[in-house]
């Protein structure tokens, strides 16, 4: 009886432990597009800061595939600012996704080295 105990607790530590790996996959993947995200709020970031510095009768084009067509400025402003939220939104939720993957991340942990303790204890006990 005790043997079964410990090969399902062997099984459930293996579990837990595959469950944290995949926790960590996750959270690298959120880290990567967390980085991608925030190239692309300062690109916009810089692009805005052109666009202000532009006198209101300037000339601002749109690079559409392999054609520049021509774009007021005010929707050229617009479309960035609008860019920006849409980030910052983005940016958030990662965020957001990246406390919650340690969050589950340390209970995991936690959680294993609570059955590794019990592990030990059976194992101890099935010697004696």
């Amino acid at each position: 009886m005790a043997d079964t105990k410990l090969k399902a607790l062997e099984q459930s530590l293996q579990a837990e432990a595959e469950g944290l790996k995949a926790l960590e996959r996750d959270g690298q993947k959120a880290q990567q597009a967390q980085q991608q995200f925030i190239q692309q709020q300062n690109e916009n970031q810089m692009v805005l800061k052109e666009l202000e510095g532009l006198q209101e009768d300037s000339a601002v084009y749109k690079l559409i595939g392999p054609v520049l067509i021509k774009q007021d400025l005010v929707e050229a402003r617009s479309n960035v600012k609008k860019r920006l939220e849409l980030i910052s939104g983005e940016l958030s939720r990662i965020d957001s996704q990246l406390k919650n993957v340690a969050k589950e991340g340390q209970r995991k942990q936690q959680q294993g080295m609570k059955m590794q303790q019990e592990l030990q204890k059976l194992q101890q006990a099935n010697r004696s």
